[in-house]
C-alpha cells in the first residue's frame, strides 16, 4: 500500500471514530435531556410543596414519586422488555407483537391507576386528590410505554419532546396555582394528571391511531408467549428490585407516617436528576445491546455498557455538586419545615452512596437483560430485596427513619456482588 493510500485509510478510520463519538454524544445528550427536564420539573414541584404545604403533604407527594416510578418500571418489564426484543425479528411478526403490546398497555395503565389511587388513599390523601393521582398514574404508565416504543423504533426525538412537554406543563401549571394562591393537593393532582396526559401528544397521530386500532381489534392471546418467555421473569425482577430499593419508602410511610418519610424524601429529591437518567437510559441502550449481541458483537455491546456508565457517572457528579451547593449555601430553600441541618446532611450522604452504587451496577444489569437472562436477575433481586427489607425494618425500629436507608444501601451492594459473576464469562470473550 502506498504512503498516500495508507494516510487516507488512517484519516478515514479517524473520521469514523469521531463520527461514532459524536453519535454517542447525540444519543446520550438527547436521551438525557428529557429525563433531566422531568427531574427539574419534579424538583421544582417538590420545593413548592416543601415550602408551601404541610410536611405530611410533602411526604405524600414524595411517596407518589416512589409509587408511580414503580408502575413505570413494571410497565417496562411487562411491555418494554418484549418490545425491545422485537428488533431483529421478521417485520410481520414484530408488527403483530407491537400491536398486541399496545392493547396490553391500555390494560396495564388502568391497573396502574387503580394501584396508585389505592396507595395514595392509604396515606390519608383527600378523596378528590386520590382520584386525580390515579389518573396521573394511568396517564404516566401509558406514556411510559409510548416512550419504550419510540425508543425501540429509534425515535428518541419524540421521547425527549414528550418529556420536555410534560416538564413545561407541570411547572407552568403549578406556577399558575401559586400565582393564584390556590395551591392545594387536589389542584396539584389535577395539574399532574393533565400534564402526563397531554405529554402523549408528541408521539404523534400514528401512535394514537395504532392505540385505537389495537383497542378494538386485537386479542391478547399473543401476549402469552411473551409472558412465558420474558415478562414474568422481568416483572419479578422489577418487584424484587423495588423491594430492595424502596422498602424504606413503604415501611417509613406506613409505620412512621408521610411526615417522617418527607425527611428521607429530601435526599431522594437531590438525587433525582441522576436517578431519572438511570431509569431512562436503559430504554435507549437495551435495544442497542440486544442488536449487537444478536450479531455476535459482544465487544460492541460492552462498549455501550461503558458509555452508559460514563454518562451516568457524569450526571451523578453534577447532581452531587448541585446538591451539596444547595445544602451549604441555600439551606433556606429546604429547611423551613422543621428539618435539621445535621439530619439533612446525613440523609444526603446516604443517598449519594446509594445512587453511586446504582450508577455503577445499572449498566451491567441492563447488559444481562439484553442477554435475556431474566431469571438470574430475578434471583439477584430476590436475595437483595429480602436483605434490604429485613435490615431496613431493623434499622427503622432501632435507630429511626434516617438509619433505615442503610438497608437500601446494603441491598444495592448485594446486587453488585451477585451481578458481576454473571457477566464475567461474557467479558472473557473480549479479553
Amino acid at each position: 500500500m502506498s504512503a498516500g493510500a495508507e494516510h487516507a485509510l488512517l484519516l478515514s478510520r479517524e473520521d469514523g471514530r469521531i463520527a461514532a463519538v459524536l453519535r454517542a454524544c447525540y444519543r446520550y445528550g438527547l436521551s438525557s435531556l428529557g429525563p433531566v427536564a422531568v427531574s427539574a420539573a419534579h424538583f421544582v414541584a417538590s420545593l413548592i410543596f416543601l415550602r408551601m404545604l404541610r410536611p405530611e403533604e410533602f411526604g405524600r407527594f414524595s411517596f407518589l414519586l416512589i409509587v408511580v416510578p414503580f408502575c413505570l418500571s413494571a410497565t417496562g418489564a411487562l411491555l418494554g422488555a418484549p418490545a425491545s426484543l422485537t428488533r431483529g425479528k421478521e417485520e410481520s411478526v414484530a408488527r403483530r407483537e407491537i400491536v398486541t403490546l399496545q392493547k396490553a398497555s391500555l390494560i396495564v395503565s388502568l391497573v396502574a391507576g387503580a394501584v396508585v389511587a389505592a396507595l395514595m388513599a392509604s396515606t390519608g390523601s383527600a378523596a378528590a386528590a386520590v382520584l386525580w393521582f390515579g389518573a396521573y398514574g394511568a396517564a404516566s404508565t401509558l406514556r411510559s410505554f409510548a416512550r419504550n416504543l419510540a425508543n425501540v423504533h429509534g425515535r428518541i426525538e419524540r421521547t425527549a419532546g414528550s418529556d420536555i412537554f410534560y416538564a413545561v406543563l407541570l411547572v407552568a401549571g403549578l406556577a399558575g396555582l401559586v400565582a393564584a394562591r390556590d395551591l392545594t393537593m387536589p389542584h396539584a393532582a389535577v395539574v399532574l394528571a393533565l400534564a402526563a396526559a397531554l405529554a402523549l401528544v408528541p408521539f404523534g397521530r400514528d401512535y394514537a391511531a395504532g392505540l385505537l386500532r389495537s383497542a378494538g381489534t386485537v386479542a391478547l392471546a399473543g401476549y402469552r408467549p411473551m409472558w412465558r418467555d420474558v415478562t414474568r421473569w422481568s416483572l419479578l425482577g422489577v418487584v424484587l428490585t423495588e423491594l430492595a430499593s424502596n422498602a424504606h419508602a413503604y415501611l417509613v410511610t406506613f409505620v412512621a407516617g408521610p411526615g417522617a418519610f418527607g425527611l428521607l424524601a429530601l435526599g431522594a429529591l437531590f438525587m433525582r436528576p441522576a436517578s431519572l437518567v438511570l431509569s431512562a437510559l436503559p430504554d435507549i441502550d437495551q435495544p442497542v445491546m440486544t442488536r449487537r449481541l444478536a450479531t455476535g458483537d459482544v465487544k460492541g455491546a460492552f462498549r455501550v455498557v461503558n458509555e452508559f456508565r460514563t454518562a451516568a457517572g457524569a450526571v451523578l457528579a453534577a447532581t452531587i455538586v448541585l446538591s451539596v451547593a444547595l445544602v451549604i449555601w441555600f439551606p433556606h430553600l429546604l429547611l423551613r419545615k422543621n428539618y435539621g441541618g445535621a439530619e439533612v446532611m446525613g440523609v444526603l450522604a446516604l443517598w449519594i452512596a446509594i445512587t453511586a452504587v446504582r450508577a455503577w451496577r445499572t449498566p451491567e444489569s441492563v447488559f444481562v437483560q439484553a442477554t435475556g437472562n431474566y431469571p438470574a436477575l430475578a434471583r439477584i433481586s430476590g436475595v437483595a430485596g429480602i436483605a434490604a427489607l429485613a435490615l431496613t425494618a431493623v434499622l427503622l425500629c432501632v435507630f429511626g427513619p434516617v438509619a433505615s436507608l442503610g438497608g437500601v444501601l446494603a441491598g444495592e451492594i448485594v446486587i453488585v456482588a451477585m451481578l458481576y459473576p454473571i457477566t464475567r464469562p461474557w467479558r472473557r470473550q473480549i479479553a
